[in-house]
């Protein structure tokens, strides 16, 4: 195990968009290692945080970074779709602002015991972000139907090459079971045709397509972001950083409905459809990391931020 490190996306941005309020409660679904929660405290010293992860050690380094407000911020090892547990837990109705990063952190990452990379040839296949949890990456890589495994990499990593990769998975995992990432890794490239092999990592949108599984990152997520967006409070923001299509998509669409007013017919004299908009977009456009970010943090490029307020 490595120690914890990682950097925040968007520190700034993030925090002009929640627009931190006196006397606030906040709400961190994806805590990490807490540098957004630490920038949450610092803006308002009268301001408290309730904060969820799957992920042990991003627990517990949270705790560490955020000790100097103690009293303020309570953290639970839980999925931040289970937030209506955790906020009646704490006594907690309507919220002033609610962030989530979906991003996977430096240290999930770099840890090679933990399996989310295809550059860490001898890491286990592993990717679980709660380590509770008994579904890991070798799981679904070697017991997985093919036909399966071909739908989760078109749908979750929009791999073109699925049927080609998956093919040359089964062949592989009919004579040994695949074990480390390194294994995998080669599997995928000698399935990829030699000539889009240079058109970037080969690995990256298998990997991606796995972890979304082993972690059920999309599943839920709609009616999570929904039901947080519905717990804030009038004029309390709900930020989202996204890390790909997928999660964007369902974010966007998300906001667009709650942002939506009447949508009877212009001919109908009054409305009967009796639906009332419930959110303001703050950005009309996905924030996207400047410059000087992008050269100091690459992991950032694929970043989105999407902030909304609440009517």
């Amino acid at each position: 195990m490595t120690a914890f490190h990682h950097v925040p996306v968007m520190l700034r941005e993030v925090i002009d968009g929640l627009r931190i309020r006196s006397g606030g409660v906040y709400f961190d679904g994806t805590v990490g290692g807490g540098g957004h929660s630490f920038a949450i405290l610092s803006a308002d010293p009268t301001v408290r945080l309730i904060a969820t992860d799957k992920d042990d050690e991003a627990l517990a380094a949270a705790e560490e970074r955020l000790r100097p407000f103690a009293g303020r911020y309570s953290l639970h090892h839980s999925d931040y779709k289970d937030y209506a547990r955790v906020l009646d837990a704490e006594g907690v109705e309507l919220l002033d602002g609610v962030l989530l990063d979906f991003g996977v952190s430096s240290h999930q990452i770099d840890d090679k015991d933990r399996g989310f990379s295809y550059l860490k040839a001898d890491a286990p296949l592993d990717m679980r972000m709660d380590r509770c949890s008994p579904l890991t990456a070798e799981t679904v890589v070697n017991e997985y139907p093919e036909e399966r495994l071909v739908r989760i990499l078109r749908e979750y990593g929009e791999e073109r090459f699925a049927s080609l990769i998956v093919r040359n998975i089964a062949r592989a995992r009919a004579k040994a079971r695949i074990t480390t990432c390194g294994e995998l890794t080669r599997l995928i490239e000698e399935a990829i045709p030699a000539k889009f092999r240079h058109q970037g990592p080969c690995a990256r949108q298998t990997f991606q397509a796995i972890r979304i599984e082993v972690n059920g990152e999309l599943e839920g997520l709609d009616a999570c972001v929904r039901g947080l967006a519905r717990r804030l409070k009038p004029g309390g923001r709900i930020a989202v950083l996204t890390f790909h299509s997928l999660e964007d998509r369902i974010v966007k669409n998300v906001f667009r409905d709650l942002s939506t007013d009447c949508t009877c017919p212009k001919s109908f004299p009054v409305c009967v459809c009796g639906r009332k908009k419930e959110l303001e977009p703050v950005t009309k456009k996905p924030v996207t990391a400047g410059p000087q970010e992008l050269a100091e943090n690459s992991r950032s490029k694929c970043a989105k931020l999407r902030v909304a307020e609440k009517r």
